[in-house]
């Protein structure tokens, strides 16, 4: 009865001012708020804002913060349980979330009493990894350890090379020189050239992006919209993490060029709850260009990663993914047409316009078992034996290509190159450029079940396929691991993984079970 409870119950002072301040001060003669069109989109940073000041939220916050914007309680509640890191059980003002993925469960990571088990952080190249959430006056995070490491790459450096040579994340540049240069040439030039280099996209699906660029600057539907999709949520993904926090102005530049080049009124960067010191430099990169750019912050959900659940959660509501058609360049965020592109992707375009590196090179983040985890960019093609040489890595008994939508590649299979026909071939993919390392040591049994755990929990739930298959799916490899098998686990997993990839709304779905199969069939896990 979410309703009748919200209705009853009432906020503290501190948690009227933190909705307040996202939502606007109420008109006293009224208490509604002036408004040009409906804030619903506000819930979430309202949400946020009131666990931030007292550590979870209540339900006197939640029914305030319904009221203020005009959501029904029910609904808002029903928003408020999607999200992981949204608490509506009373809860300490500090708590330490303590990575269990992939790649800190390599390093070894524990979970102390009192903590919280968390899906990837995105801080792999410094696994173990933990958050600490500090609520009160003064709310922050902090990620654990709390510096990022060198790049452990000097050299045949492109997105990177601004990085390297130590720019001030915090000083803006003396002058945007690739926006600049595409205002000399002109939306039309810019889309020209976009659409003629060999940039496809990199946060997994490969689609060319000035296809994407020009079908939405042909629109006539006003406004555009660009998302920036930097919900990089990916077991072993930390790519976009290194250059928000490293070069702030590189991705706010791009953006505008995009929006320039498209049309759009207007720009969204959506970044992961978990990512704080992203935060704050690019809210810090907005307010110093003065570009018409918006930082919305999520709340731990994996889905929200794929585009029109990320529309959802922008607009306030829960992020369940929309069928396609209607496709985002046509019917995108608040139903208008929209680019969505991640963070490496974007920061590919000045060096488009200014012509000052022919090469395209792919970023690789490279956890695990390795000497030298870190952020890698190489050109594509370069075998993937070369980076793992780089990086120092043990001799495999397996590598996880593309995170937990991957797949396992065997020692025999590492002179891959590292490209995306290359990557077709093989029957992987470079997905959102995960590649972690297994040594000989490794549990690789413990690896197919996280990752069959991590699915179960992450699926959205809207669609049967994905809601039931991943639960079974999980299941079935545990019955496999302990020998309690019930018949042909093996051909009941098969059957699974036709139905999801055939019938799932979305790519979680689809992909849920690529990296499980890859094991048994490639590797030989549990089979």
């Amino acid at each position: 009865m979410p309703d009748l409870k919200l209705l009853e119950a009432e906020p503290t002072q501190a948690e009227r001012d933190a909705i307040d301040a996202v939502a606007g001060v109420a008109d006293p003669f009224s208490d509604r708020v002036a408004r040009s069109r409906p804030r619903r989109h506000l819930l979430l940073p309202a949400l946020r804002a009131a666990q931030r000041r007292v550590g979870w939220v209540t339900p006197g916050a939640l029914g305030y913060a319904s009221r203020r914007l005009e959501v029904p309680p029910a609904d808002a509640y029903g928003v408020a349980t999607f999200y992981a890191l949204i608490a509506l059980e009373e809860r300490p003002a500090e708590v330490l979330h303590v990575c269990t993925d992939l790649s800190c469960k390599l390093a070894g990571a524990e979970v102390p009493p009192g903590a919280h088990p968390s899906p990837c952080l995105g801080l792999c190249e410094r696994a173990p990894a933990s958050m600490r959430t500090i609520a009160g006056p003064e709310p922050r995070e902090e990620q654990i350890p709390p510096t990022s490491p060198l790049l452990p790459q000097t050299s045949g450096l492109k997105l990177l090379r601004r990085i390297a040579e130590g720019n001030d994340p915090e000083s803006p540049p003396a002058e945007f020189a690739a926006l600049e240069r595409a205002r000399e040439l002109g939306p039309e030039r810019v889309l020209e050239l976009v659409k003629a280099s060999p940039l496809l996209g990199r946060g997994g699906a490969a689609f060319p992006t000035g296809v994407k660029w020009e079908a939405v600057a042909r629109q006539p539907a006003k406004p555009h919209y660009l998302v920036c999709n930097a919900d990089e949520s990916e077991p072993g993904t930390f790519k976009d993490r290194v250059l928000m926090e490293q070069d702030p102005f590189g991705l706010i530049e791009s953006m505008a060029i995009a929006m320039y080049a498209t049309g759009c009124e207007k720009g969204f960067v959506y970044v992961r709850a978990e990512y704080p010191l992203a935060h704050e430099r690019l809210q810090h990169a907005i307010d110093v260009s003065g570009f018409d750019i918006e930082l919305r912050i999520g709340a731990g959900a994996y889905v929200c990663g794929e585009e029109t659940a990320l529309f959802q959660s922008i607009e306030g509501y829960r992020g369940e993914p929309r069928n396609k058609p209607p496709f985002p360049v046509e019917v995108g965020l608040f139903g208008k047409p929209t680019v969505v592109n991640n963070v490496e992707t974007l920061l590919n375009v000045p060096h488009i316009l200014l012509e000052d590196d022919p090469r395209d090179t792919r970023l690789f983040c490279v956890s695990g078992n390795v000497a030298r985890p870190g952020l890698y960019e190489l050109e594509l093609g370069t075998p993937l034996s070369e980076l793992l040489e780089l990086a120092g890595a043990e001799p495999p008994k397996a590598v996880l290509m593309g995170g937990a939508a991957g797949s396992f590649l065997r020692p025999d299979q590492l002179d891959l190159p590292l490209s995306f026909e290359g990557a077709r071939e093989a029957g992987t993919t470079l997905g959102s450029g995960v590649v972690i390392v297994y040594g000989e040591d490794a549990d690789l049994v413990d690896a197919v079940l996280r990752i069959a755990e991590f699915f179960r929990d992450e699926s959205c739930g809207q669609c049967v396929p994905c809601r039931i298959g991943t639960v079974r799916q999980e299941e079935a490899l545990h019955r496999l691991a302990s020998g309690r098998t019930q018949g042909d686990e093996i051909a009941v997993l098969a059957d699974l993984t036709q139905v999801m990839r055939d019938a799932s709304i979305c790519g979680l779905g689809q992909t849920a079970a690529n990296a499980v199969d890859s094991a048994i069939h490639n590797l030989g896990v549990l089979a």
